[in-house]
């Protein structure tokens, strides 16, 4: 491996490794704060990841912050922040879980038209932020949050007896899914289920890395994040780029909450996982927007999330996980500015480097054309 790639490798790896160190070692002092052991409850969640039962929870998990977390993602490789993905996951979840109670079709068309109904919602509600930026100038920060609420009173709205909501006891729901629209899983015995959309994750990771490292349209969105003048120069339409983006990652985003929708719940209540968007971003912060990297990030998340519940047998407050999620995401901005920083200290000191020995060598070549002219 050449040095400049091994550099590269070392910065990817340097970031998210840092950020976990110094998130375990607060932790662990916010523990010894409250006079308890900084070792034992991580050696409890440790010892729960064993267990057959958590590990498929985890896996059920992190399929959904996975896919909200490469949301988020396209939203950065553009230098877009969509805080919307909470609200575009919800709505396409209950639109999807309204049809789907709805219209009942065979299988081969129930499932891919609850797919593509999750898929339009979440791209139409992010696209009304796009429209709005780059028609009005709006920031997709301040859309995006105020779509979330938008979108929550909209369910509300939808929730209603004389709309598409149905009562089961004084929780709202949209009505149990007709059957040809559940996801079979992978039956696993005494372990549980795997939710079997969690193959739709494996797919959008995979699709994320081919299209934005092997097409010119995943170049023109890396460009365009990067500099919109240059991409301008180029013959990209940042305007038309940045409505792009948003429609893909809100479509994305609409997926977020299949797998359990289609694999579990079958229908959208109060019940249903929420903040699951909010994650997405600390997730895709700490796997660097990397498919892979966000994989172990989505992973681990999931991990704080379902090993955490047995620290109240111990005499632990299971929030501790939450503590550690909200230091990871702390740790983690700080953690890759120090090593952005000292990447580019690098990088200037090796050209200043390269230029030194490149005047010394040109003052050398003259030397010898003086001695050979005489």
């Amino acid at each position: 491996m050449k040095k400049f790639d091994r550099e590269r490798v070392l910065l990817a790896v340097a970031g998210p490794v840092i950020a976990l160190a110094v998130a375990f070692v607060l932790s662990a002092i916010v523990l010894i704060a409250s006079g308890k052991s900084p070792v034992e409850p991580f050696a409890l969640m440790f010892e729960q990841a064993a267990f057959s039962d958590i590990q498929v929870l985890i896996v059920n998990q992190a399929s959904m912050y996975y896919i909200a977390a490469l949301a988020v993602a396209i939203g950065f490789r553009m230098n877009l922040f969509n805080i919307g993905v909470d609200g575009q996951y919800q709505l396409a979840a209950m639109m999807a879980a309204v049809v789907g109670a709805h219209l009942d079709l065979p299988a081969v068309l129930q499932i891919p038209l609850l797919i593509l109904t999750a898929l339009f919602t979440g791209a139409f509600w992010s696209g009304v932020a796009g429209v709005l930026k780059v028609t009005r100038g709006v920031s997709e920060v301040v859309a995006t949050i105020m779509l979330n609420a938008i979108a929550t009173s909209v369910i509300a709205y939808l929730w209603l007896p004389d709309v598409f909501g149905v009562k089961v006891g004084n929780n709202n729901t949209t009505g149990e899914m007709h059957a040809s629209g559940w996801v079979p899983g992978i039956d696993l015995g005494a372990a549980g289920e795997i939710y079997g959309l969690v193959v739709l994750a494996v797919l959008l990771g995979i699709g994320y890395w081919v299209v934005l490292n092997r097409t010119r349209f995943g170049f023109d969105l890396r460009a365009s994040g990067a500099s919109e003048s240059a991409a301008a120069a180029s013959g990209v339409d940042p305007r038309r780029m940045v409505l792009t983006a948003m429609l893909i990652s809100g479509g994305i985003a609409g997926l977020a909450g299949l797998p359990i929708l289609l694999g579990d719940t079958h229908t959208y209540s109060l019940n249903f996982p929420t903040g699951i968007g909010f994650l997405g971003i600390g997730i895709a912060l700490l796997g660097r927007n990397s498919p892979v990297g966000i994989a172990f990030a989505a992973l681990l998340w999931a991990w704080l999330d379902k090993a955490s519940p047995e620290l109240d047998f111990h005499g632990y407050d299971k929030e501790i996980a939450v503590i550690m999620q909200g230091l990871i995401v702390l740790s983690v901005v700080v953690s890759y500015e120090a090593v952005r920083e000292w990447g580019l200290r690098r990088q200037q000191r090796r050209v200043g480097a390269e230029l030194a020995a490149g005047h010394v060598l040109g003052a050398d070549n003259n030397t010898t054309k003086e001695v050979a002219g005489r």
